[in-house]
């Protein structure tokens, strides 16, 4: 690793500093990363190659020559689905050979027989691939490396809570989601155990997050909204639905009734927000009030809300419940190893090794301050990155985010900016094409690569 790229990722052990480097003191320590990361990645990664070369690019000079160089975020799915439904998992592997740095000859796909066992055996042998499954059912596949993986440990122990309280592993941790499998989310999970957790006291659902079925629920979920699903394939899914759901309603007043009596000390807890009203009705049920949480508990909700009835002032309701507790707040994905916490002020805020590129719909210009900021230094577009942490893949990266980004010096909370503001949607909604510039481009080169 070069010394700009080591200095860049190390500054995040300094947080309070990491978060408020000013951008003209930043800019040139990114650009030289950029541009020794992309030298090395060249030689790696052959559709890098192939993209810098049809752009004619050889150097980094400015923010503007890495967005040629960008990946769509659909290309980590964008294998032949016949690959996964006929079971040529080393056609599979052929495929993630295009985005990956290191050789995946060392992986053994005999005797594979899902999606599930696949990541069992690329873990087993270095690989640590991350899956995600949309609402089509279709899984991205992300490779990084357990030297990735380290760092991105660092990271998140600077960041999570950053700035209202720092890391320590002296918490009882409560994750109302599983800590077993190959999602962001699990490894979120088993990333806070190390950082935050006391020995002996992380809590989490028991069953393991499989990909598999996860991927099989959403495409028939897709075929039933399109008229093609049959009726035994449907009463087959609200039959295990059910059952599931009946099992996780136990597990979770089981998980509830813990937290609550853990109320009088300092926990972390991270759910969805119909799992936290759950919390709150197992209290009410239990005679607890509001307010009873010990004000230094790390409280998180988000997501969980679709298809689930819940009174209009939910979020009013679980706020106070658990009273004055930390909220902190962040934004990443799956894709991206460097999370960006929210500051006091809202707003969110980029580590070092994180260079944002927000560009236009198409993700095909950079916006700019000058030509496309508001009279209050505002601009609207799609949120774009070159994550400089990564070792195990390109961590340049054009994502499905509409951000509105401010680039004004300062955040209104005094640290440097620029900022993103707390209003980040999707430009496709689940189930609608995404329309990318250069995606149509990167699936072609892929598919040469692999018919080769």
């Amino acid at each position: 690793m070069t010394p700009a790229r080591q200095t860049l990722l190390d500054l995040i052990t300094q947080p309070d500093r990491a978060y408020d480097v000013p951008s003209a003191e930043l800019l040139p320590l990114q650009l030289a990363a950029a541009q020794a990361l992309f030298d090395e990645r060249i030689q790696q990664i052959p559709l890098l190659r192939r993209r810098a070369e049809d752009a004619d690019l050889h150097q980094v000079r400015r923010l503007d020559d890495l967005v040629p160089l960008l990946f769509a975020h659909t290309v980590y799915k964008s294998y032949p689905q016949g690959f996964v439904d006929a079971g040529r998992w080393d056609r599979m592997l052929q495929w993630l050979q295009t985005l990956s740095v290191a050789r995946l000859d060392n992986v053994d796909v005999a005797g594979v027989t899902d999606v599930d066992t696949f990541l069992d055996r690329l873990w087993a042998a270095g690989h640590c691939v991350l899956a995600t499954s949309g609402s089509s059912g279709k899984c991205s596949f992300l490779n990084h490396t357990l030297g990735d993986r380290a760092l991105k440990t660092r990271h998140f122990k600077h960041s999570t809570g950053w700035p209202f309280v720092r890391s320590a592993p002296d918490r009882a941790l409560f994750w109302l989601g599983p800590i077993e499998g190959y999602s962001s989310a699990v490894e979120a999970a088993q990333i806070n155990r190390v950082n935050w957790g006391r020995p002996g006291a992380m809590h989490a659902l028991k069953a393991p997050l499989r990909i598999s079925e996860v991927s099989r629920g959403a495409a028939l979920r897709k075929k039933m909204a399109e008229g093609r699903a049959a009726p035994s394939e449907i009463a087959a899914l609200e039959s295990d639905a059910a059952a599931k759901a009946q099992a996780g309603r136990a597990e979770l007043m089981e998980l509830a009734d813990l937290i609550l009596d853990h109320r009088a000390e300092p926990i972390m807890l991270s759910g969805l927000w119909a799992q936290h009203m759950a919390i709150v009705r197992r209290a009410r049920e239990r005679g607890i009030g509001d307010g009873e949480f010990h004000p230094q508990s790390i409280v998180m909700a988000g997501g969980g809300v679709k298809g689930v009835a819940l009174p209009p002032d939910y979020k009013e309701q679980v706020d106070r419940f658990y009273g004055p507790v930390v909220r902190p707040g962040a934004y990443g994905m799956t894709e991206l190893a460097q999370m960006m916490p929210r500051c006091e002020a809202g707003r969110y805020h980029r580590a070092p090794g994180l260079i944002w590129l927000v560009t236009d719909e198409r993700g095909e210009r950079l916006l700019e301050r000058e030509r496309d900021a508001d009279a209050q230094g505002r601009a609207s577009g799609r949120f774009a990155f070159l994550d400089l942490l990564y070792e195990g893949r390109w961590g340049g990266l054009i994502s499905s985010d509409k951000v509105t980004i401010d680039f004004s010096d300062r955040c209104p909370c005094g640290r440097h900016g620029p900022t993103l503001l707390d209003d980040i949607t999707r430009y496709a909604q689940p189930g609608q094409d995404d329309h990318i510039g250069c995606a149509g481009t990167i699936d072609a080169y892929i598919r040469g690569a692999i018919e080769a």
